[in-house]
């Protein structure tokens, strides 16, 4: 009764099917093996009539002939084709006499044995030994394959990165200026450690945790922090790892990946860059059957184990936009991690992570080198400080100095300085007075960033000079009036090419560029015209990316924005020509000054700068006082005119009287 009841196995009828398989290719495999070399054995084979035979005797065109029980196989002495050969055959007939005219021809003939022990022989060599050559390399490859499981074997298998314990070498000490972040996974960490305490009050693990950010903000370093903090074991694999040429594979690691990790829960598994397999499935324009079929896989896993057990999925990505809504609904994400650029506070403990194990001199403020790279990332920053370490090396000096540093954030944000690319006289004059415009502009707009340092060395990522501004403090809004002068300041580089050489150069492309996406980003975005008011026009994707704007009205409003921008560019470029033009002299004594040192600090400049405006205001107060002498002058003898004048009139007046 049992065995009636009794399911069959599905493995059994698996191994089965899989036999069928292996044996209906090898057989054809075999077949198509034994027709190949025969051919090549035997050639190409076509057949003549038994009077064609004799006259290519007759010719002497005959090279060998074979007599077989059914056929005359005739090979010829012209061969086309020297590699695959060509031969005839025909019937043959009751003929005594060709014995005796393959002799008289010396023609090399013999019989071939076709008695039943030759022909197995030649079917076991030509088919038997061929099939079980060939089902032995497929089963010892297949058995090889299936170690993993299933016929594609390892090529299913998850080739997941483990760490156990803190084998990554990384702690939450060692994760600076993302402070949210840490609390966040810090809380998820305890809960692997004491799982009762959150238990005890019926709180739940969170199944997932997707961090997000800009590249190089530190998601990566984060999760092995993570690692380096959980003393559990640790899945690290990336998105990319699951993709393959196959369908099926990625779905078959995502079940491997996760039946491995339930087996050593609890543990945790990080997945970088998971927008390679969880982007949204669209069937607009086709779909990717590989890649969503994995993402299904991942979907049924995670709503599959038991977080209770305590298995945690991170996962990370820059484009958290792209990514498929059911992967990111609570119940498998349920938190997202933001992990944005750090700021000041986080950039100068960055900094200190970053600079632990160089050595630095009395110089070196950290806070100084913080205000200088607002917007850099983790990775920047630790970029700096390594640069920095290799140019006090360069220099024959034991520690790092302040000046090291702030090389570094230029080597970082505009590259090295080309020492082999020397300017003639006329463009370091043309670039000189195009830096010190930018200067001029910028000290003179109320609301716009002190500048730090002028150069005129070109740099190996195109400058061929720069004016460095360095904010006072951290800014979080900008106002109107602060992009608007931050505008004139990017114009006024190409304000001193006009209005000094009277002409203008190429090298104003990348602060129009700039200036155009200021702008840009005030009227549709901003709300910052008065003749759109307040209506979005424009928004923004990818943006941890590259931040592209795209339009959200039609083309003639499109069309009328772009006129908006234009006239708001034309404003600020005139302001800066008057600005320029208002500070000729010195515009003059700066650039050459610049020219003599081409690297000028903003103390300097804003020393040359101030001594001037005290001339300026000066010389006006003088002016004033010169008008208002000379004003208070003619007053006076207004005054006496009109008092002998009253004088005059009141003696007639009297004289008339008497």
């Amino acid at each position: 009764m049992d065995n009636d009841n009794k399911k069959p196995d599905p493995n059994r009828r698996k191994n089965i099917r899989t036999a069928l398989v292996m044996l209906v290719i090898c057989l054809g495999i075999t077949f198509l093996f034994t027709h190949l070399l025969n051919r090549f054995r035997n050639g190409d084979q076509q057949e003549i009539s038994y009077s064609e035979f004799l006259t290519m005797l007759e010719k002497d065109e005959v090279k060998e002939v074979t007599l077989v029980d059914s056929r005359i196989l005739i090979e010829p002495k012209k061969q086309e084709n020297p590699v695959l050969k060509k031969t005839y055959y025909t019937v043959p007939i009751t003929d005594y006499k060709l014995v005796d005219r393959l002799k008289d021809a010396n023609i090399k003939f013999s019989k071939k044995d076709t008695s039943s022990s030759s022909a197995v022989l030649s079917i076991l060599l030509s088919y038997v030994l061929p099939f079980v050559l060939i089902y032995g390399a497929m089963f010892f490859i297949m058995r090889n394959l299936g170690r993993g499981g299933g016929i594609m074997g390892s090529v299913g298998k998850s080739n997941a990165k483990v760490y156990v314990e803190k084998k990554t070498g990384v702690s939450f000490a060692d994760v600076a200026g993302q402070d949210e972040a840490k609390e966040s996974l810090t809380e998820m960490v305890d809960f692997l450690h004491n799982p009762g305490k959150y238990l005890k009050i019926g709180a739940k693990l969170p199944k997932g945790a997707l961090l997000v950010g800009p590249p190089g903000t530190g998601k990566t370093l984060l999760a092995k922090a993570v690692a380096g903090e959980a003393n559990v074991p640790f899945f690290s694999l990336s998105g990319s790892d699951f993709v393959e040429m196959f369908v099926g594979v990625g779905a078959s690691r995502v079940r491997d990946l996760f039946k491995q990790a339930q087996s050593m829960a609890p543990c945790i598994i990080f997945i970088d860059e998971v927008d390679a397999i969880g982007k949204s499935r669209d069937s607009r324009f086709g779909g990717n059957d590989e890649r969503e079929q994995t993402l299904n896989a991942l979907l049924a896993e995670m709503d599959g184990f038991d977080s209770s057990k305590g298995l945690i999925i991170l996962a990370a990505t820059n484009r958290p936009e792209v990514l498929d809504k059911a992967l990111l609904r609570p119940g498998r994400f349920d938190r997202r991690v933001i992990v944005e650029r750090p700021d000041l506070k986080g950039r100068v403990e960055t900094l200190k992570v970053h600079s632990r194990d160089v050595k630095m001199d009395e110089t070196v403020d950290l806070d100084a080198v913080a205000l200088a790279t607002s917007g850099a990332v983790g990775s920047d920053l630790a970029n700096m400080i390594n640069e920095a370490a290799l140019a006090a090396v360069k220099d024959g000096r034991s520690a790092v100095s302040q000046a090291d540093l702030m090389e570094a954030v230029e080597v970082v944000f505009a590259g090295k300085e080309k020492k082999d690319r020397i300017l003639n006289e006329k463009e370091k004059r043309i670039v000189a007075y195009h830096e010190v415009g930018h200067a001029i502009c910028i000290a003179t707009c109320k609301n716009t960033e002190p500048v730090q340092k002028i150069t005129i060395v070109p740099r190996t990522m195109g400058a061929l000079g720069f004016t460095m501004s360095v904010p006072e403090e951290e800014k979080y809004l900008m106002s109107k009036e602060e992009m608007l002068d931050e505008l004139v300041g990017l114009f006024g580089g190409r304000a001193a090419e006009e209005v000094v050489f009277g002409s203008v150069t190429t090298g104003a492309s990348n602060d129009i560029e700039r200036a155009t996406s200021i702008a840009r980003a005030m009227i549709p975005m901003y709300g910052m015209s008065d003749r759109f008011g307040l209506v979005s026009l424009e928004s923004i994707q990818d943006r941890y990316l590259d931040g592209r704007a795209v339009m959200n009205c039609s083309e003639a409003t499109g069309a009328q924005i772009d006129e908006e921008v234009q006239k708001l560019l034309r404003e600020s470029y005139a302001k800066s020509l008057e600005i320029i033009r208002g500070n000729r002299e010195v515009l003059d004594e700066i650039a050459a000054f610049l020219i003599e040192r081409e690297n000028i600090t903003g103390k300097e400049f804003m020393d040359i700068f101030r001594k001037y405006k005290k001339e300026d205001e000066a010389s006006a107060g003088e002016e004033a006082k010169s008008e208002t002498e000379a004003l208070t002058g003619e007053e006076v003898k207004k005054e006496e005119a009109e008092i002998t004048t009253e004088s005059a009139t009141r003696t007639e007046t009297r004289e008339e009287a008497e």
